[in-house]
């Protein structure tokens, strides 16, 4: 029997899933691509959807921001993410052709958000361009992208329900993590995470700062952030907390970039 071919490294001859697995470099830090930047996701539901009135002074204000900060703007989907995903669940849709069409709307709305940001150098990236943002942000351009993570028809499959759990605040998310961004700030047309939906429940209590244990404890009903985000927040490596801000408010955006509380703060521990 011939012997099998080897090359040489430190993870030679494992199979890359024992649990007992010695690690070679646990002291390694990761390279924080872009250590500067400031991911900020504006929600399609949450604003988006509400055209003119919201998103033309917060597109003003955005870029004026842009002018003193670096900054990444994330878009949402929003209703039309909802009524393709009611018309696919209703046709027996795959989870990941949902994903793969609610992918096309977020991209739809990052196009006109950065239209709208033309006159600050406002201009629509792709996935695959995140590895050229230093670039790109030595040249002043204003980067705007779709939020929708590109697992595309390889998504997670679930028995419970068919909605794709990894959408625009996991994509969001994902993004300022690998990038090592100095923030990630989620935009939503609520003060930030409240006990309850406030608009039905005009007495639920805002959350000001609490871990993910501490809210998965909770085993809340109805959130303003994906789930996945949490599961994702207590492994991360650079980002160990997510902020989520009223949008719709002036100035929330450069509050929070300045490390004050305009909504919830969410910490990995």
């Amino acid at each position: 029997m011939k012997k099998r071919f080897e090359l040489r490294s430190g993870l030679q001859g494992e199979t890359l899933v024992r649990k007992s697995r010695p690690r070679q470099h646990p002291a390694t830090e990761q390279i924080r691509i872009a250590p500067d930047i400031n991911v900020v996701k504006i929600g399609g539901h949450g604003a988006i959807d509400y055209g003119r009135e919201v998103m033309h002074p917060l597109c003003e204000e955005i870029g004026e921001l842009s002018k003193k900060q670096k900054l990444l703007v994330v878009t949402g989907g929003g209703g039309r993410v909802r009524h393709i995903m009611d018309i696919g669940m209703d046709l027996g849709m795959p989870t990941g052709v949902l994903a793969e069409l609610s992918a096309k709307i977020s991209e739809q709305n990052a196009i006109m958000v950065s239209i709208l940001l033309a006159k600050y150098n406002g201009s629509r990236i792709h996935t695959g361009d995140l590895l050229e943002l230093p670039m790109l942000l030595k040249l002043g351009i204003l980067p705007v992208i779709h939020g929708t993570p590109p697992y595309g028809l390889y998504e997670h499959p679930s028995r419970s329900d068919a909605i794709p759990p990894h959408r625009t605040d996991t994509g969001a998310f994902l993004i300022a993590e690998v990038l090592g961004a100095r923030n990630c700030i989620i935009g939503k047309n609520v003060d930030g995470l409240y006990t309850e939906d406030p608009r039905k429940n005009p007495d639920a209590e805002l959350i000001r700062d609490i871990t993910v244990d501490e809210l998965l404890a909770m085993d809340l009903d109805d959130m303003v952030l994906e789930p996945m985000v949490l599961s994702l927040l207590k492994d991360a490596v650079h980002i160990r907390e997510v902020r989520i801000i009223n949008c719709h408010t002036r100035g929330n955006i450069d509050k929070a970039i300045h490390g004050k509380n305009v909504g919830t703060i969410i910490r990995a521990d």
